[in-house]
């Protein structure tokens, strides 16, 4: 194992329950999970710095200073998406995520805390639940991300994307701002734990009204836009 990984690995613990406190007191402060979020943030942006990974970041002026609500909707390469795109967003937002990460010590607690929407898509009646949570908290002004695609693609290209994604946006009425990630997925594959330094490119695209629009339109233009970005990387 290289001195970058002893260094990431050793550090992150460490790193979690000096922050964690601030989370925790952050929430009890403004129960929002703007502070929680804010604090996730900082400490995502220190893993990328002790990793080695440096983000390269265009479109930042397609996402409204307001503030949304918005749904942001990115490909998903690589573990390290999550770090990359939190620390590079401006603008508060909480992750539509897989219901197992919230069970993870302090990480799935902070999720919570922050207010994050936990989803199981196993069930079909937990997964509809999920998309009215989401959709309430778009109705109360806040932005969420969310990963069309459901799991890691490695492979060129784009997997199906998950028609929940849509049906949010077209309840919610809130507009689409599509995301094209790309080199995570060479930072930390898929069952190793060996980091590697690299570049994560991230492109924004412009926002993508959803009022007026079925779920099969807005699906198709949503991949268009972040097919056409990826091949500009």
């Amino acid at each position: 194992m290289s001195f970058r990984n002893i260094l990431v690995w050793s550090m992150c613990l460490p790193i979690t329950l000096i922050l964690f406190p601030f989370a925790v007191g952050s929430y009890l402060i403004d129960k929002s999970g703007n502070g929680v979020h804010s604090v996730a943030s900082l400490w995502l942006r220190i893993c990328l710095i002790l990793s080695g990974v440096k983000v390269q970041v265009r479109g930042l002026e397609n996402i409204p200073k307001s503030g949304g609500p918005f749904i942001l909707a990115s490909n998903h390469k690589g573990a390290f998406d999550i770090p990359a795109l939190q620390a590079n967003i401006p603008i508060q937002f909480r992750w539509i995520a897989k219901s197992g990460l919230f069970t993870i010590p302090f990480t799935g607690w902070a999720m919570r805390m922050a207010g994050y929407i936990s989803v199981d898509t196993h069930s079909g009646r937990a997964f509809l639940t999920s998309i009215r949570a989401a959709v309430r908290k778009i109705q109360g002004g806040t932005s969420v991300l969310i990963f069309p695609e459901g799991e890691r693609n490695t492979a060129p290209g784009l997997l199906p994307f998950k028609k929940g994604v849509f049906l949010l946006a077209v309840k919610s009425k809130a507009p689409i701002i599509p995301i094209a990630i790309i080199g995570t997925e060479k930072i930390l594959p898929r069952g190793q734990s060996r980091i590697r330094p690299g570049l994560v490119k991230i492109a924004f695209c412009p926002p993508i009204e959803s009022i007026g629009r079925n779920a099969q339109t807005l699906d198709d233009m949503t991949r268009e836009a972040i097919e056409r970005e990826m091949k500009k990387f």
